[in-house]
């Protein structure tokens, strides 16, 4: 046997629990990881433990090695860092990331772990699945040197993305949201804080994540002639009611969704999943983005701790600590 494991389920609305399972042998073509740390993805994590994934999306929103099926239980997480134990000669010893749930020990397919560069430390790496959105994101969105762009909701994908957008030339870069603390955050990245209500308008790039309608309608208000808003947010089995009257056909707006299961048909047929999670991690070599990252929570304490770091409030993203 590889050994006993301990992982993380969703049971129940607001409720989850830490459960053990019997490992089998490391097969060919896997590797037996050790947890060091995970990333909770606060959006899409907080949709999963309160049972809202629409039964129409159960099949979309299965991440890589989940368990279980919605609504519950689940076990469901998709941003770990460990160290490989046993499996292909070229990974024994080496960091890897991989799109597992929230697990101690784990097998994975070795195709699936993707080694972290030196240079990107254990807690940073966690980011690695949000920077591979944020990357697909831009790449779909196609921002031009010098455009007055908009990025609506400082989380995690928001400032990930703010954080590419202001390596671009003469990019007028905004970043909005209703909490004043991601001011700091925001201005560290290379952007501009403004409060929604300040925001300017003929904005030419909008780029929305705050999985909120009064944010996306905030996009809508505030873009100018042909503007580009690509809708990053999932709203989970929540209606969104949206002015496509008023000015929306006049401005000739283009709305677009943005979604990181499949590569952005910028590149499409050029740049594998694979990559792309390469390229997300080696992205993360900016110590700026420690910024990002909450206090860790020790894994055994991770039930009683949910409710709170899904609710919000501190650093955009969770940590979670095994050893």
């Amino acid at each position: 046997m590889s050994g006993t494991a301990t992982a993380l389920w969703y049971t129940a609305p607001g409720r989850a629990e830490l459960r053990e399972e019997a490992l089998p042998p490391c097969a060919p073509g896997q590797a037996l990881v050790r947890s060091l740390t995970s990333g909770i993805s606060r959006g899409t994590e907080r949709l999963v433990g309160a049972g809202r994934v629409p039964r129409s999306q159960w099949a979309a929103m299965r991440a890589p090695l989940m368990a279980g099926d919605f609504p519950f239980p689940v076990k469901y997480g998709y941003a770990v860092v460990g160290r490989v134990e046993a499996g292909p000669p070229e990974l024994l010893g080496r960091r890897i990331f991989c799109l597992h749930p929230h697990q101690d020990l784990f097998l994975a397919p070795a195709a699936m772990c993707i080694k972290v560069p030196d240079a990107v430390p254990d807690h940073r790496a966690v980011l690695a699945a949000n920077m591979e959105t944020a990357l697909n994101l831009i790449w779909d969105a196609r921002p031009l040197p010098g455009e007055r762009t908009l990025v609506i909701g400082a989380g995690v994908v928001g400032l990930l993305a703010a954080a590419l957008l202001a390596r671009i030339p003469g990019l007028a870069l905004i970043v909005t949201d209703i909490d004043p603390g991601r001011t700091a955050l925001a201005e560290a990245l290379g952007a501009r804080f403004l409060p929604p209500e300040e925001v300017p308008g003929e904005q030419e790039l909008i780029l929305h994540a705050s999985a909120s309608e009064a944010g996306l309608r905030l996009a809508l208000d505030r873009a100018g002639f042909e503007a580009r808003i690509l809708e990053a947010s999932w709203h989970g089995d929540r209606a969104v009611t949206l002015p496509l009257g008023e000015a929306f056909h006049a401005k000739r707006l283009a709305l677009l969704s943005s979604q990181v299961g499949a590569v952005s048909p910028a590149l499409r047929g050029r740049r594998s999943h694979a990559e792309r999670l390469a390229l997300a991690l080696a992205l993360l070599d900016d110590a700026r983005l420690d910024a990002l990252l909450a206090p860790p929570t020790r894994f055994a304490a991770l039930p009683a701790a949910l409710p709170a770091l899904l609710d919000g409030g501190g650093a955009p993203c969770p940590l979670v600590t095994y050893i």
